[in-house]
């Protein structure tokens, strides 16, 4: 059993550190700003296009900063999840395991 949990640990820390090494890209509106995270949830870079940056409309601009990052996360958190359940196998049945 011990040993078991040992693979499992080393499974994890291996499957964490490839999710650190992909990046995932997201856009808002209609691709007018697109932010890329990584699995570590670092924000690499933003990319606004410069049709929008209007000193009239900076909340409309912070909004779409704001959504395109957190759709970014949230497809990290996605790819995590899918990563460890599959991981995590049988072991479903423990709750709250995660905390």
């Amino acid at each position: 059993m011990m040993k078991q949990a040992q693979q499992m640990q080393a499974g994890i820390a291996k499957k964490q550190e490839e999710l650190a090494g992909k990046t995932f890209e997201a856009s808002a509106g209609g691709g007018m700003v697109t932010a890329t995270v990584n699995g570590k949830h670092e924000l690499l870079s933003l990319k606004i296009d410069p049709s929008i940056v209007s000193s009239d409309d900076v909340e409309m601009l912070q909004d779409l900063v704001v959504a395109s990052v957190n759709e970014g996360f949230r497809k990290a958190n996605d790819a995590a999840q899918q990563v460890f359940s599959g991981l995590m196998g049988g072991l479903g049945n423990i709750p709250n395991i995660f905390g």
